[in-house]
């Protein structure tokens, strides 16, 4: 009979040990990517998604410049581009 009890002791324990474990391995419910840009010029983050790869485009073509990514322009550029950023907001 004891080993009964003993052997319900270890199950529950095992159990309460593993909930943990099994709850931090569950893929996160966002599924959508996000990515944060770190602005050093004007110390702050900035999400960057469809929004902001269309205002990347817009500055390109402001500033006649080809078609490239924001992360292998070189850091001049990514420092001109938020500084052009934050002088045109969206909705403005």
């Amino acid at each position: 009979m004891r080993t009964g009890y003993t052997y319900a002791a270890l199950l529950f324990l095992s159990a309460g040990l593993m909930a943990p474990v099994s709850i931090m391995a569950a893929p996160p419910q966002d599924v959508g990517v996000q990515v944060r840009v770190y602005d050093a010029g004007h110390k702050d983050y900035h999400n960057w998604d469809d929004n902001e790869n269309r205002a990347w485009g817009q500055y390109l073509a402001n500033n006649h410049r080809k078609a490239h990514e924001y992360k292998k322009a070189p850091k001049r550029e990514q420092s001109q581009y938020w500084n052009w950023r934050h002088e045109h907001p969206d909705g403005k």
